[in-house]
């Protein structure tokens, strides 16, 4: 697929983000339980990021556990924790040597101790590497983050004069990373999520009905397609359309 996949630099997104939902109806329409569709899930992205780097996208930003995936029951929750503990244990050298940079967003506080500690571990390890950053958002919601960010300029004792986006931009927890220009979802739901709800004010939406654990490199060819076949225009109107 690479081989046929040609779309122009200046029509690939910068950065890409992608709500990986479906991995639990993946797994229960394969009578398997909800935790075997994480595991695929956490395989796929592994293909995911390397399609991202010979797509030429150079941030990609990954929905893995929202503020509120804390609702769920116990033993899934321990679970994701376990997987994500293990990605970071098994994977992280690799990413290392192709040049992945591993950030977090959204809060560290819930995490144990021990978890909290290799996460960090891993973002200084791959600091320094360019090929692709990639932006894990684990216990993250939109909303936190905006709260988080007003919480940081009061204590900053930032005035109301102050404050306009590019502040407001400074103090999320994507600082350093460009707003998203395509944003997919998997599994076909029309909704998003809490997810990045302030960088997306002008950022293209792809869905799919495809689960996360099946959205294969042809998949996101798709994406990435239709994304480069669109006219973004950001409010205003483009010449095309002056008669």
């Amino acid at each position: 697929m690479g081989e046929t996949f040609q779309i122009p630099p200046e029509k690939t997104p910068k950065h890409v983000a992608i709500i990986m939902d479906g991995n639990g109806r993946w797994a229960l329409s394969r009578g398997k339980p909800r935790l075997a569709g994480h595991r695929a899930g956490t395989e796929n992205l592994r293909r995911v990021i390397r399609a991202s780097v010979e797509f030429g996208v150079k941030y990609l930003t990954i929905y893995a556990f929202s503020t509120e995936n804390w609702g769920r029951p116990p033993a899934e929750v321990r679970g994701l924790m376990h997987i994500f503990e293990n990605v970071i244990d098994h994977e992280l050298e690799e990413l290392h040597q192709e040049g992945v940079q591993l950030r977090h967003i959204g809060r560290l506080e819930k995490l144990t101790p021990k978890l909290h500690k290799k996460v960090l571990a891993a973002i200084e390890l791959t600091k320094n590497n360019t090929r692709l950053v990639l932006n894990i958002a684990f216990n993250y919601g939109g909303r936190d983050e905006i709260v988080y960010a007003v919480q940081n300029m009061l204590q900053d004792g930032v005035s109301a004069e102050e404050v306009n986006i590019e502040l407001i931009n400074k103090y999320l927890f994507t600082v350093g990373s460009p707003d998203p220009d395509l944003i997919i979802r998997t599994s076909g739901e029309l909704r998003t999520s809490n997810f990045l709800i302030w960088q997306s004010a002008y950022s293209e939406w792809y869905i799919t009905p495809t689960f996360w654990p099946d959205f294969d490199k042809k998949e996101y060819a798709k994406a990435l397609q239709t994304y480069a076949d669109r006219d973004r225009r950001y409010g205003g109107v483009s010449d095309e359309h002056y008669e």
